[in-house]
């Protein structure tokens, strides 16, 4: 019974070490302490090998300072170490586009976002991937299901919002830069937008 409470402290002790040393190096990182934050992972790794948090954080940083190859092994390590990591899949995207390879980064960010529809990070990269490649169908469903769970999202309801228009679906459109407006009414972009879109509108009414 000691035996199996000294294991289970142990593990406990263990967990919450790697939780901080993960915690503090996200933290250095978010400020641009990138040596602190090195560290740190490095420190997190070596306590915790099997979780992928330090591995992302270590790409995260190589991508920062333009090191793409090394970020591409850590963001792989990640992805080794848990396959349905999407913070990993978000990361080889980013290195795939930074290198100008939109059709493995488009793949890359829908991989991150079937594994979490969350990663908003995922999402806006997906959106100009696609605007790269010129193929909205899936951005658009992905964008849809991220506002059901953030409907107050001010960026993605306009990142849709251009979509609809580029698609052609100008109602959609207007609605959205109407809420967004009815939120932010100084919002210039909504207005610029919508501008945009109405002409549209009256165009194709002028036309039909």
């Amino acid at each position: 019974m000691d035996i199996t409470q000294n294991n289970t402290d142990q593990q406990k002790n263990t967990t919450q070490r790697y939780e901080v040393l993960q915690e503090l190096g996200d933290c250095n990182t978010s400020v641009g302490n990138y040596e602190e934050a090195q560290r740190c992972y490095e420190k997190a790794a070596s306590v915790s090998p099997d979780e992928p948090g330090p591995y992302v954080g270590l790409g995260v940083i190589a991508l920062q300072k333009n090191l793409l190859d090394d970020a591409r092994i850590a963001f792989r390590v990640a992805c080794r170490l848990d396959p349905d990591c999407s913070k990993a899949y978000a990361g080889l995207a980013m290195v795939a586009q930074q290198n100008g390879d939109h059709r493995s980064a488009f793949d890359m960010y829908l991989k991150s976002l079937e594994l979490d529809t969350d990663n908003l990070t995922a999402l806006l990269g997906l959106f100009q991937t696609s605007c790269r490649m010129g193929s909205f169908v899936q951005v658009t469903y992905y964008l849809e299901a991220y506002l059901d769970i953030h409907p107050g999202d001010i960026s993605v309801m306009f990142t849709l919002a251009a979509l609809y228009m580029k698609d052609n679906r100008f109602e959609q459109s207007k609605k959205i830069l109407l809420d967004i407006l009815a939120l932010v009414p100084s919002n210039k972009d909504a207005i610029n937008l919508l501008e945009e879109v109405e002409h549209k509108l009256a165009q194709r009414e002028s036309t039909g």
